[in-house]
């Protein structure tokens, strides 16, 4: 899929990888629709794309809320008259143990929340999905041909202290290859990144000395850049032969 004038929604882009990944597109000309709930860092993103001489425009939806997602889309299609791309990029993490236990007695002090579940669950899991499903509806009726990516992680094989967010992950990935064979016979591609320890503003604002414990377990012995994740985003995009696969991105750390 060529990427000049194409209308590519990005949820979770005020700022980040959804950021990265919006300020590559606009070097490639597609139009953006920005969709996040901080109004502020939509706006930036978004004038930082028009600087690039794009269209992009802003809009606050929660990725978990069914009507919402429903208007999102709606919107996108009266403002721009169409669809081509979907980047699946929302997403939070509420880390915690699964099970806390005392050495001293060997019972259990602590367990995570039913809360710390279906948060992540609501945003990542069932954002994904509705973001999905209206996506590919409106290019289905649309009759144009695109593509969905969905944001997935290294730690979808497991990691200590995210039983939540890993099931989102996998869930994630697992969902891009159940659409890429559902949806190829109208034309819409979907595949799924791996990212492993990026450095975004959130990961960069830790201690020096927890950042370079983190880069010393990478055998690139380094972080990732945001604008790495953001070029496999193009990539993938832009290849018309790549479907239902999951590109990991992460220096070669295994999780």
């Amino acid at each position: 899929m060529q990427l000049n004038d194409k209308v590519i929604v990005i949820t979770g882009g005020g700022r980040g990888l959804g950021r990265a990944m919006a300020l590559e597109l606009a070097d490639k000309g597609a139009k953006l629709a920005l969709v996040d709930l901080d109004q502020e860092g939509l706006s930036e993103t978004a004038g930082l794309c028009a600087e690039k001489g794009v269209e992009a425009r802003t809009y606050e939806c929660n990725v978990s809320v069914e009507g919402d997602v429903e208007k999102l889309f709606n919107d996108v299609v009266a403002d721009f008259g169409t669809v081509n791309g979907l980047v699946n990029n929302a997403g939070i993490t509420r880390d915690g143990l699964f099970l806390k236990v005392d050495r001293e007695t060997g019972k259990v002090t602590k367990k995570m929340t039913l809360d710390q579940w279906q948060l992540v669950m609501d945003v990542n899991l069932t954002g994904t999905f509705l973001c999905g499903r209206e996506a590919a509806a409106k290019m289905i009726d649309l009759g144009v041909e695109g593509c969905i990516i969905n944001i997935s992680s290294i730690s979808r094989n497991g990691n200590m202290g995210q039983t939540n967010y890993t099931a989102t992950k996998a869930g994630v990935q697992a969902m891009a290859v159940t659409w890429a064979k559902e949806l190829s016979r109208y034309g819409i591609r979907a595949a799924s990144i791996a990212p492993g320890y990026i450095g975004t503003e959130m990961v960069m604002s830790m201690k020096p000395e927890a950042l370079d414990k983190i880069a010393a377990g990478i055998p690139a012995k380094r972080l990732g850049k945001p604008e790495e994740i953001a070029s496999t985003v193009t990539f993938i995009m832009e290849n018309d032969y790549i479907n239902g696969r999951c590109i990991e991105v992460d220096g070669a750390l295994r999780i």
